[in-house]
């Protein structure tokens, strides 16, 4: 058990209260195995406790004893260890003495060998010059007498070094020489010099050949003194650069080269970071730049050629961020200037083409989107004569009961696609990227103005504003018989998906490059004036739709609804909503579950309390109609209360005015003599006693009773 205990009290992390858990199941556990299987017996569970906490006090003194030992092992550990560090620290004391004792000899020392060392120069220096002088006026001697020197560090090809550092000199000197008589001496000097270094450059070549750096720097250096040391620098780009354009991937191949090359430059030349930058010019010059006129020149159509361009100048761009990291000099701007230089003239007419691609896109969308729905585009006609003409059409129509009007609702085809949107949003927001990316600064911000106008025109005029007129024109007029089959609320509802993915590009892509620029106030002007519009046109459909649904209901409760629903001759009658009204509902409930499925927010509150609004003077016009008996009054008490639980989604105002009503309605069924008491409290207390009156006086006992009720 106590091994058992170890295991347990070892274990990361020890948890006592699980401790104890498992204890306490090994002792149930032990009971059953004996076979008891009754209930549980405290008596073993704490015997078992007891002997546990035994276990583990002699468990903690064996554990403690163990602790003791060891910590007194550690504490002469210390000691010993302590005693050794102090015997090192007095040894490197010691040493250190020992080393500034030395150091001070040293720099003695020092000082006599630099003292000896500058008497030695100052005696051999003069030597030295004196020797080179005799050297030169010894090789001199030999271009003034013989057609070619036959000094053998002219003519034997080991000592071209030597030959080199001679001539150079030499042809120092001859260049300060008179003309007339020293010509011929001049123009041997110029040959030599030239074959000289013209050997220089074939042994650099063939060093590089043969990849060895060492022999490359050793004449890179000696070229230096040269005039041809550019050539020698035009060779090693040469050889360095062949077949650059034949990678599938050119871009990522042309900057591991630089790097490959970078590291070669760095160990061979003097001056690397000039020959880098040549190098990196060569490269953006010459195969950059062939091979993105290759890719550019070719027959591209303009979206293809756009896309090309973006690429070619993005790959260019990350080429030119990956090139920074090497040392081409001090112009921060070094590369930049190759990256415009190779592309100047495709950035020229980039936005002309960019739009003039976009446009030819969008109609080309939504030509094939009408194509699809069968639809031939047609010239809308709206404003004040139209609207006349309608109202004139809905108020002959309404009074004479026919319908002159004739509404074509295209079979509930809004003519919005949110795919269409989203092709044309896509189109689109390449073009800002591409807009963002090839534009000149002073650019950037009137060419995505431009882009936008593009948008603003084919998504919101051509397709969403069109799709808005047509649905005006679809909603029925005012005043026809059958009830009104509504589809502008869906056009609501995808006009305003539309409007809000135009709004979300318009923050991500146009702000961020109009911002802070006269072009800004420009766009907003623009997108507002237009989404203005459609506004208002939405904010008039609806309320074509609000007024064609209230007229609708007026009228067929005219029709439809019998003076006999609320003056039955007899009592032998259900007290349930009168068929007028269940029709009426029937058609409520399904506009107003089609107002909710398309409208959100702020928009379905406002529509659904307007249109309450409407029908509550519409019911109330009707209910002041009819004369009603005491049966009569509980059905339009039925009916009334079939309105108050349709419009209770409407809201809180129009709840409170169907509340009222329905108060009112209660006049009808008061007794006389309670009518005083009814007409003073809270729902009905507040208003005129002109509407109390007119709701009493359509009692069918009011004439008989007119004395009793004259007194409210």
């Amino acid at each position: 058990m106590m091994q058992q205990f170890m295991k347990e009290l070892e274990q990361d992390p020890f948890d006592a209260e699980e401790f104890v858990e498992r204890l306490a199941w090994r002792t149930i556990a032990e009971t059953k195995n004996d076979g008891d299987e009754g209930e549980l017996n405290p008596t073993l569970l704490h015997e078992s406790f007891v002997q546990a906490i035994k276990d583990l006090t002699l468990l903690q003194e064996r554990q403690q004893k163990k602790c003791e030992k060891l910590e007194t092992a550690v504490r002469e550990e210390e000691a010993t260890f302590f005693q050794e560090i102090y015997t090192l620290l007095e040894q490197n004391k010691q040493a250190i003495g020992t080393f500034q004792e030395l150091d001070s000899k040293i720099n003695h020392v020092a000082t006599k060998v630099l003292h000896l060392g500058d008497q030695l120069d100052s005696v051999n220096g003069p030597r030295s010059r004196v020797v080179d002088a005799q050297k030169m006026l010894t090789h001199m001697t030999e271009f003034l007498s013989a057609d070619s020197p036959s000094s053998p560090i002219f003519t034997d090809p080991e000592l071209i070094d030597e030959a080199a550092d001679m001539i150079q000199k030499l042809y120092m000197i001859s260049q300060d020489l008179p003309e007339g008589k020293f010509d011929s001496v001049i123009q041997k000097i110029e040959r030599k010099y030239c074959d000289i270094e013209k050997k220089l450059i074939e042994d650099f070549v063939n060093a590089m050949s043969n990849n060895d750096l060492q022999k490359m720097k050793k004449i890179a250096n000696t070229l230096s003194q040269f005039r041809g040391y550019s050539e020698c620098i035009d060779a090693y780009i040469e050889q360095s650069q062949p077949e650059s354009l034949t990678s599938k991937d050119v871009f990522g191949h042309l900057f591991s080269l630089c790097k490959y090359n970078n590291e070669i430059i760095q160990k061979v030349f003097k001056n690397p970071e000039q020959v880098m930058a040549k190098f990196v010019l060569n490269i953006y010059q010459l195969k950059l730049m062939e091979y993105i006129g290759q890719r550019l020149d070719s027959k591209l159509g303009s979206y293809n050629y756009l896309q090309t361009l973006f690429e070619l100048y993005s790959k260019t761009n990350q080429l030119s961020n990956d090139l920074a990291v090497f040392n081409m000099g001090n112009d921060k701007n070094y590369l930049s200037k190759l990256t415009t230089n190779i592309f100047n003239k495709y950035l020229n007419d980039y936005i002309s083409i960019e739009t003039k691609c976009l446009k030819e896109r969008c109609v080309t969308n939504l030509q094939k989107y009408y194509e699809s729905k069968n639809h031939q585009k047609k010239p809308i006609q709206s404003g004040g004569f139209q609207d006349l003409r309608r109202d004139l059409q809905a108020v002959i129509g309404t009074r004479a009961n026919i319908n002159i009007a004739q509404i074509e609702n295209y079979g509930g085809e809004t003519f919005l696609s949110e795919e269409l949107a989203v092709m044309v949003l896509q189109d689109t927001k390449h073009a800002f990227q591409r807009c963002q990316l090839l534009s000149r600064p002073k650019d950037r911000a009137s060419n995505a103005a431009q882009i936008l106008d593009r948008l603003i025109n084919s998504l919101l005029i051509e397709h969403v504003d069109y799709a808005v007129e047509l649905g005006l024109q679809a909603i029925p007029v005012e005043g026809s018989r059958s009830s009104p089959v509504l589809y502008f609320f869906k056009v609501i509802h995808l006009s305003n998906n539309i409007l809000h993915l135009i709004e979300k590009q318009f923050t991500d892509l146009v702000v961020p490059m109009a911002e802070n620029t006269p072009k800004y106030n420009e766009c907003l002007q623009k997108k507002k004036m237009v989404l203005d519009d459609i506004e208002r046109k939405i904010k008039t459909g609806q309320d074509r739709c609000i007024n064609a649904i209230s007229t609708w209901v007026r009228v067929y409760l005219q029709s439809e609804q019998k003076k006999s629903d609320f003056k039955p001759e007899t009592d032998d009658f259900d007290t349930v909503s009168s068929p007028a009204c269940r029709a009426v509902l029937n058609y409520l409930n399904a506009v107003i579950k089609e107002i909710r499925s398309n409208l959100d927010g702020n928009k379905v509150t406002q529509v659904l309390e307007e249109l309450g609004i409407k029908l509550h003077k519409v019911i109330y016009d009707h209910i002041l109609q009819f004369q009603y008996n005491t049966a009569g009054a509980m059905v339009v008490i039925c009916d009334l209360n079939e309105y108050r639980a349709c419009m209770k989604s409407m809201g809180p105002h129009v709840t409170d005015l169907f509340e009222t009503l329905h108060a009112l309605c209660n006049l009808l069924l008061v007794k006389p003599e309670n009518l005083p008491q009814v007409c003073s409290e809270d729902s009905l207390g507040r208003l005129d006693r002109m509407v109390l009156q007119s709701f009493i006086q359509l009692r069918s006992d009011y004439k008989s009773q007119k004395q009793a009720f004259s007194r409210v």
